[in-house]
């Protein structure tokens, strides 16, 4: 496997920078508070406050509590916008303003915005299907479509950024938001654009989103102990817990970004993403695919299985996914993956579905700039399945020199992110 030597003359790429990063999850508002939280170990899950759920046999969610629209968003369209496309708006302006980006009109059309969304507008839907069967065309409001369709938290970000140049929204299930982050990388790496604003958000906290996968048994029904019912690989695990939020970054070329002085977090080295070809919701015997898919990003990334030091890993808290995706950690790096950090940050905000990539891509940022891995709180009984290290409980400081972050997702969707500590 070639060895990633970061010279763009011989390898013909260029080198993708992160300087920004937004984060609105169940741990709060903003960067600080979520790296307060992880490197306390809390959690942000709790009981469901949104809509009465006395009758389901799960009731607890991780729900953003903090979040205040209008210090992102005019008021006048804060109403046009489903708390998903809100949530992207504030994790996007964060980022951007950290990053020191500015848009002129020399290079508008060279910066893009690409958001991965799994569910998109599905609490308005629900809001306006019951308004429309109480009365038919007469409450149906002229924002509805533009509410609910994903591409627009891409777009709104656009329109008031200003960046005129790519914008799209992948939708791969729970592994959108990494994939959106893994395109932005190929379009800046190739020179189709400089910069873009890139990552994951989701609101699907309602009444039909969590009853579709309480159909399914999905979610943990650990109603008593909310903050102790995301346990990824931990034996007891019973279920996912559902989430929102969103996570964003800004990626830029290295000579885009050291050109205006900008500050530089980390880099992004490799990009994987696949297909189980599997089943609907099931991963793969074995791990195959998301085996497949770190195998891929290595690659990418031209570093070998010895080089890498954390992985923030999907981890939901299901039987299955954990198990896998352990099992896909141990064939990719043999010997090495009991000498890997590996932790779960759903253990503390719950599943953020087509934000999870996003958040989870910042949280793996903010580890390797600041050396400190995110513990996998929870973890009180080791699973015969699950035997590696998972940074139990506790914070870890480290200085990881690469971290990769996995996103898998419904239908077999594979995406992972390869990152490196940034240094001259």
């Amino acid at each position: 496997m070639p060895r990633f030597v970061g010279n763009d003359a011989q390898n013909g790429r260029r080198r993708v920078v992160v300087t920004g990063v937004g984060l609105v999850t169940p741990l709060g508002t903003g960067v600080e508070k979520n790296w307060t939280a992880l490197m306390a170990g809390r959690s942000g899950v709790g009981p469901i406050t949104r809509f009465p759920v006395a009758d389901f046999p799960s009731r607890i969610a991780g729900e953003v509590n903090d979040f205040a629209p209008e210090e992102f968003i005019e008021r006048r369209d804060i109403k046009k916008m489903d708390p998903f496309i809100q949530f992207a708006m504030g994790a996007a302006r964060m980022a951007f303003e950290g990053s020191g980006l500015k848009i002129t009109a020399e290079n508008e059309d060279r910066i893009g915005v690409i958001v991965g969304v799994g569910m998109g507008g599905i609490s308005s839907i629900e809001q306006f299907h019951l308004l429309f069967l109480e009365s038919r065309l007469r409450r149906v409001s002229p924002f509805f479509i533009s509410k609910v369709i994903a591409n627009l938290a891409p777009g709104q970000i656009a329109i008031r950024l200003g960046a005129k140049g790519v914008n799209f929204t992948p939708t791969s299930a729970c592994a959108s938001g990494a994939t959106a982050i893994g395109e932005a990388l190929r379009h800046i790496r190739h020179g189709y654009q400089d910069a873009i604003v890139a990552g994951g958000t989701e609101a699907a906290l309602c009444g039909l989103g969590i009853g579709g996968f309480i159909a399914m048994r999905a979610l943990s029904t650990r109603n008593d102990e909310p903050v102790r019912a995301s346990r990824p690989f931990d034996r007891a695990r019973d279920g996912f817990v559902m989430a929102e939020g969103a996570g964003v970054v800004v990626l830029e070329a290295l000579d885009h970004a050291r050109a205006r002085g900008a500050p530089i977090l980390a880099e992004l080295i490799g990009y994987g993403a696949n297909e189980d070809a599997f089943h609907i919701t099931a991963p793969a015997p074995g791990g195959e695919g998301a085996m497949r898919c770190m195998r891929q990003t290595l690659a990418d990334a031209g570093v070998v299985p010895e080089d890498v030091d954390y992985i923030n890993a999907h981890g939901t808290s299901t039987q299955y996914n954990d198990a896998s995706e352990t099992e896909a950690i141990k064939r990719v790096f043999g010997e090495h993956a009991v000498r890997l950090a590996v932790s779960s940050t759903k253990s503390m905000t719950g599943h953020t579905l087509g934000a999870a990539g996003g958040i989870e891509a910042a949280y793996t940022v903010l580890a390797l700039a600041r050396g400190v891995l995110p513990p996998t709180i929870n973890y009180e009984e080791p699973d015969p399945a699950c035997d590696l290290d998972y940074v139990p409980n506790v914070a870890r400081r480290a200085a990881p020199r690469i971290a990769l972050s996995n996103s898998f997702g419904f239908g077999g969707a594979n995406a992972c992110l390869a990152f490196r500590r940034w240094h001259e």
